[in-house]
C-alpha cells in the first residue's frame, strides 16, 4: 500500500543503493537493440524486459513477479517469473494472485465517479453529505470542506494514517469504524493547501461509498466494476491466502483493516481488463458505457494546478500524474501498490493507449517493479509510435560556486525533508547534512541551487551517479521556507525549514523511551524516544521489520499538552496530545496510546 512503508524509506534506500553499487558492472549485457523497429513490433520490449527482470529479481532477490504489456484491446505480453510457491514449487504465472495494496486507490475513485454520474454522490461536496456521522476537529478556521474530490487527489489535509488497528496479524476491524474514532482527530492542514497522501481518506471514501450505495464496499465495487469487466480474480481482502517473501524467505503477511485504500487483491491478466476498458473509454465489449468518457478523462486531469506548494507535481482522481518519466508520451498516469511483503505498480499512456502492470510477492520488490514498469512501457511506446527515449546525457562538469561564510551560515538550521530529519551545518566551502546516520555534502552551484555529494565515512565527499542530476534549493511559498527538489527540468516539494520552538518546561517531562500499550499497529516498533537534540524535539522510531531504518521526525510544541509532527506534506502536521495520568506521561497518536517506560534504577551493592 503506498505511503505504508513510507516515501522518506523509499527515497533512502535509493540513495543508499545508489551508493552500494557506486562502481560496479551489471553482471551481465542487455539483449542487442536493433537499429531500426517495425511499427507494431514487440519483440526487443519483450526481450529486454526478460533480461531486466532477470537482473532485478536476483539483484533484490525476488521470489515471483509477474507482468503483462497491453496495446489498447490487446495484451502484446504477459508473462510469470520465479514462484508464486517456493516451497510447494508452484510457477508464479499471469494468473497469480497478488497483493497490489494501493492499487485499491484507483478502484475507489472509479466506484466513487460510478456513483457521482449516477447522481449519487458529489463529489464536490462536503464528505459528510454522503457519510453521516463524520467529522473531524480543525485548527484552521475558514477553510473549505473535506470533500470526496480533495480525498481523491491526496488534498483533503486528513492525516496519513489511523495506525491504531490499522494491521495486524488476527482479524481486523471494519474500516467503517473509523467515522467514530476520528472524531477527536485533527486534520494536518486545510483542504487544498498542499499534497499530503492520506490512507485514511481513502478509508473514508470507501465508507461514503459504502453508505451510498446501500451494500458493503467490497461487493459493490465486485458487483459494478469487477463482474462486468470481467476481473473473476480481483477482490477486496483484508489477509488473502497468498504467499509473500522477505528476501527468499517466507513471511507470514500482515491484514489490512483499510481496504478502499489498500486490500485489493487482483492478477495481471485481471489488470489487463481493466486497461482495456480504460482505452475503449469506459465501454464494455457490448457496448454498455460503465463509466463516461468524459468522467475518466476528468480521473487523469490534473486537478491541482491551484496549489502553489506543490510545484510541479500534478495529480488526478485517484492517479497520479507526476513521477514517471517517459519522454514523449504525453500524460503519464500511475498508481503504485507498496505494501511490506509486496509491491505493484500500473502505469497507463491514454493518449497512446498503452499500459504496464508488474506485480511482485516480495517486500524487497519495490524498486524492481518501478524499473521494469517504466522502462517496458518506454520501449512499447517506441515500438508502437516510433518515439524513442533520449539517450542519458552526463550533466556538464559545474564548477562550485563561492559561497562567504556568513552566506553559508544563514542555511545553519533543521529541516524536515523526505529522508528524515536533516541537520545542515556549514563547512569552510560547502554545507554538510546529517541524516540518519549518514553525511550528505551541499556544494553551492549559483542561483541559490546546491549539488549533492555522498560523505564517505562522514569524510570523504564521493560523487554518486544518482545524484548527478538533482539540486537543491530554498523558496519562500504559502510563507513557508520549503526545500525545493530540482531533478532534470522537474521540480517538487522536498521538505521545509523548521525554526523549532521554544519548548515549555513541563515538556521535559516527556523527553524519553516509550511502549505502546493499547491494541497497536500489527507492527511493534523496537524503539519510541523522544529526546532533544540543538533546540529540538526529535521522536525516533526503530522497526525490527524495517532493518537499518531509523524514523526521525521533528516535534512543535504548541501547548503544553499537544505537539505537531513538523513539517510539510505526507505525513506531517499530524497532532500529539500529551497527558500525565496517575503519574505517568502518556502520549497519543494516531489512536494509539504510548506511556513512557520507567527507569530501571541499578542496584546498589554494599562493600
Amino acid at each position: 500500500m503506498s505511503r505504508f512503508a513510507s516515501r522518506p524509506r523509499r527515497t533512502f534506500r535509493r540513495i543508499v543503493a545508489a551508493i552500494a553499487v557506486l562502481g560496479l558492472a551489471a553482471c551481465s549485457s542487455a539483449p542487442l537493440r536493433p537499429e531500426t523497429f517495425a511499427q507494431g513490433d514487440y519483440r526487443y520490449t519483450i526481450e529486454h524486459a526478460r533480461w531486466q527482470i532477470g537482473q532485478e529479481m536476483d539483484e533484490n532477490q525476488i521470489t515471483g513477479l509477474s507482468i503483462a504489456l497491453i496495446d489498447d484491446q490487446r495484451v502484446v505480453w504477459a508473462e510469470g517469473f520465479g514462484f508464486e510457491d517456493a516451497v510447494g514449487g508452484i510457477p508464479a504465472t499471469t494468473a497469480t494472485p497478488y497483493r497490489l495494496g494501493s492499487i485499491a486507490k484507483v478502484m475507489t475513485a472509479t466506484a466513487a465517479m460510478q456513483l457521482a454520474e449516477a447522481g449519487r454522490l458529489d463529489i464536490d461536496h462536503p464528505l459528510a453529505e454522503a457519510l453521516p456521522g463524520f467529522s473531524v476537529r480543525s485548527r484552521f478556521t475558514g477553510s473549505a470542506p473535506i470533500t470526496p474530490r480533495n480525498i481523491m487527489t491526496h488534498h483533503s489535509g486528513l492525516p496519513l494514517n489511523y495506525l491504531n488497528g490499522m494491521f495486524g496479524y488476527g482479524k481486523t476491524e471494519p474500516f467503517a469504524g473509523l467515522v467514530g474514532a476520528v472524531k477527536n482527530s485533527y486534520v494536518s492542514y486545510p483542504p487544498e493547501f498542499v499534497f499530503a497522501y492520506s490512507n485514511l481518506g481513502f478509508a473514508l471514501l470507501g465508507t461514503a461509498i459504502e453508505n451510498t450505495a446501500g451494500e458493503p464496499y467490497a461487493h459493490h465495487v465486485e458487483q459494478h466494476l469487477f463482474v462486468p469487466l470481467g476481473m473473476v480474480a480481483s477482490r477486496f481482502e483484508s489477509k488473502p491466502e497468498v504467499k509473500v517473501y522477505d528476501h527468499g524467505r517466507e513471511i507470514e503477511p500482515l491484514a489490512l483493516r483499510d481496504l478502499p485504500a489498500g486490500g485489493l487483491v487482483s492478477t495481471v491478466e485481471d489488470m489487463s481488463r481493466f486497461m482495456h476498458w480504460m482505452f475503449a473509454d469506459g465501454r464494455l465489449a457490448d457496448g454498455r458505457q460503465l463509466l463516461g468518457a468524459d468522467l475518466l478523462g476528468e480521473m487523469l486531469r490534473p486537478q491541482n494546478g491551484h496549489v502553489a506548494l506543490d510545484l510541479g507535481m500534478k495529480t488526478g482522481l485517484g492517479w497520479q500524474l507526476s513521477g514517471i518519466d517517459i519522454h514523449g508520451a504525453g500524460t503519464v498516469a500511475s498508481h503504485g501498490g507498496t505494501m511490506l511483503d509486496s509491491h505493484s505498480l500500473m502505469i497507463v499512456l491514454p493518449e497512446h493507449k498503452l499500459g504496464v502492470i508488474v506485480a511482485a510477492n516480495s517486500a524487497t520488490g519495490q524498486g524492481a517493479v518501478k524499473t521494469v514498469a517504466a522502462r517496458t512501457l518506454a520501449l512499447a511506446l517506441e515500438a508502437k509510435t516510433g518515439i524513442r527515449q533520449p539517450a542519458p546525457v552526463t550533466p556538464p562538469v559545474v564548477a562550485d560556486a563561492a559561497l562567504p561564510a556568513e552566506q553559508l551560515g544563514h542555511y545553519k538550521a533543521w529541516y524536515d525533508s523526505l529522508i528524515g530529519l536533516v541537520h545542515v551545518s556549514p563547512t569552510r566551502s560547502a554545507l554538510d547534512a546529517e541524516v540518519m546516520g549518514h553525511t550528505l555534502q551541499l556544494r553551492p552551484r549559483g542561483a541559490g541551487e546546491f549539488g549533492l555529494r555522498y560523505k564517505l565515512f562522514g569524510l570523504i565527499p564521493v560523487q554518486v551517479a544518482s545524484f548527478d542530476n538533482i539540486r537543491i534549493s530554498t523558496r519562500k511559498i504559502a510563507g513557508r521556507e520549503v526545500l525545493v527538489g530540482h531533478f532534470g527540468a522537474d521540480t517538487m516539494l522536498v521538505g521545509e525549514r523548521l525554526n523549532p520552538a521554544p519548548i515549555p518546561p513541563a515538556l521535559l517531562d516527556f523527553v524519553g523511551e516509550y511502549e505502546i500499550v493499547n491494541e497497536g499497529m500489527g507492527i511493534t516498533p523496537e524503539m519510541i524516544a523522544v529526546s532533544i537534540e540543538d533546540g529540538m524535539l526529535v521522536g525516533n522510531t526503530r522497526f525490527a521489520q524495517l532493518p537499518g531504518f531509523v524514523l526521525r521526525i521533528g516535534l512543535t510544541p504548541i501547548s503544553s499538552t499537544e505537539l505537531l509532527v513538523s513539517g510539510l506534506g505526507t505525513g506531517k502536521g499530524e497532532t500529539i496530545a500529551l497527558s500525565v495520568e496517575q503519574g505517568e506521561q502518556v502520549l497519543r497518536f494516531s489512536g494509539l496510546e504510548l506511556r513512557k517506560k520507567k527507569r530501571h534504577l541499578a542496584a546498589v551493592v554494599e562493600k
